[in-house]
């Protein structure tokens, strides 16, 4: 049976999270691997729910991870954690802003590139791929900042995994 990477990001409008998941996307295509993406929109553009499966692998059939599947969930809003948590599946992990706390301050917006950060100490790409795909996903202007964001969120969870 071919390996699927299932990881679904979620938060609320306007926090990045399709942002993250284009970024997340771009990294593994770029990379060879069959990429399907879905996004779920809350009731409103700005504030309401967002959710985004991405699907990665040698090949992929459906674009939806299946129900308590996730082996990542990245949640964007603290207080959807509890929302999220069920995606996982068993051993699965959780990557959420409470891991990024002491470094809140320096995040600003990059919040997303933070804890996508985060998410490429749990997977097979390297820092070099992530980078390149932050620049493609990003305008020029933004890629400094970002890139410091991304850089905070790989080095706390290389150095606290973060795992149910």
């Amino acid at each position: 049976m071919q390996q699927v990477t299932n990881i679904v990001i979620s938060g609320l409008g306007g926090q990045g999270v399709l942002t993250a998941s284009d970024m997340l996307s771009r990294v593994a295509f770029e990379a060879g691997l069959d990429v399907k993406k879905s996004e779920v929109h809350g009731m409103s553009q700005r504030g309401g729910t967002v959710m985004s499966d991405v699907r990665y692998g040698e090949r992929v059939l459906s674009p939806m991870v299946p129900p308590a599947a996730a082996d990542l969930v990245v949640c964007l809003a603290a207080d959807w954690v509890d929302v999220a948590r069920p995606r996982l599946k068993e051993g699965g992990v959780l990557i959420e802003p409470a891991m990024l706390a002491a470094a809140a301050d320096e995040l600003g917006r990059s919040l997303n590139t933070a804890l996508m950060g985060a998410l490429s100490a749990h997977l097979e790409f390297t820092e070099a791929q992530w980078l390149a795909a932050l620049h493609a996903t990003l305008p020029a202007k933004l890629h400094a900042i970002n890139e410091k964001a991304f850089a905070l969120g790989r080095e706390a969870a290389l150095a606290r995994p973060h795992q149910l």
